[in-house]
């Protein structure tokens, strides 16, 4: 008996955009900047890291999109910071 030859569902590769991460923890956080873990440790207990991180569950996360920001508004203390976004 002849078998039939079916097209496989998506054989297309992914969207890599799809595959972005939204947010990402301290390791991922201090390698898109370019920094060691320590180092964004000490901007983050000098106030010096703008960016606040979230909660997710017990991990903690920073929002991709707000790092991205911060570094293209030169990477300012987290109060200037803050109060640039209207929060402060």
């Amino acid at each position: 008996m002849p078998t039939e030859s079916r097209p496989l569902a998506n054989t297309q590769p992914p969207n890599s955009a799809l595959l972005d991460p939204l947010a990402v923890d301290n390791a991922g956080a201090a390698k898109m900047l370019g920094i060691s873990e320590s180092h964004l440790y000490a901007l983050k207990r000098t106030a010096r890291l703008g960016p606040t991180p979230i909660r997710l569950g017990r991990c903690c996360r920073y929002r991709v999109s707000e790092l991205v920001e911060w570094v293209n508004a030169g990477c300012p203390a987290r109060a200037r910071w803050q109060a640039m976004r209207g929060g402060g």
